[in-house]
């Protein structure tokens, strides 16, 4: 459990963006790093790389509940996978690709890239799929659109899903153990952060003056 009133917490430690995250994911407890798997899922630019990591950290402070960490953000990643899931069943590929697209952040490319990805492997693909970043969330779709086996669908998903997010809790874990570093991960990770944030802004700007030009001069 959270410490309560004026008492310092694990996360207390931890500054800047990263601080802001460990904070939240204090607050809301276990339940709400399965909301942040589910929402990291369903809109994949919510970084499960930043936020598993700093739950595995509290529950070597205490804060949180190792097994329970796990549990709810396997669910989370699943529950976000089945809506996906039934979004390409029901709406069919084409069409769930151009509502999503509109979304910030999220671009044709992206789904393009995860419906390959399950062309050419097929029902592996799903598990495989939630160990590779940009693909992990978006294979959910294909799936649902060629009506693969929901208990298929749902085994390899919980799989991979749990693979990946015991990783980084780990990561996390192993970090808990040195406390003392505490302070400089934080800055490192917070140059991370900031640093990848920047590159992406960077991309998003670059690919828009691109197809803007495309669209200028078309051939």
């Amino acid at each position: 459990m959270s410490s309560i009133g004026a008492m310092s917490t694990p996360a207390d430690e931890l500054t800047g963006i990263v601080g802001f995250a460990a904070q939240s994911i204090d607050s809301l407890g276990e339940w709400g790093v399965g909301l942040f798997t589910l929402a990291e899922t369903v809109f994949p630019p919510i970084p499960s790389e930043v936020i598993l990591p700093l739950a595995g950290f509290l529950t070597r402070q205490g804060s949180l509940s190792l097994p329970l960490v796990f549990v709810t953000s396997t669910l989370g990643a699943y529950v976000g996978a089945l809506a996906l899931y039934f979004l390409g069943a029901k709406a069919g590929l084409e069409r769930s690709i151009r509502w999503l697209s509109k979304l910030p952040l999220m671009e044709r490319e992206d789904f393009e890239t995860a419906e390959g990805w399950f062309r050419r492997h097929g029902k592996s693909a799903i598990f495989f799929g939630r160990l590779l970043p940009g693909v992990r969330s978006l294979i959910s779709l294909p799936a649902g659109a060629e009506r693969m086996h929901l208990g298929t669908f749902s085994i390899f998903t919980i799989a991979g899903s749990g693979i990946w997010n015991g990783a980084l809790i780990g990561l996390g874990v192993l970090l808990g153990r040195q406390y003392s570093m505490v302070e400089q991960y934080s800055r490192f990770l917070n140059y991370a952060v900031y640093s990848a944030l920047a590159l992406f802004v960077v991309w998003l700007v670059v690919r828009y003056l691109r197809r803007r030009k495309t669209a200028d001069h078309p051939e």
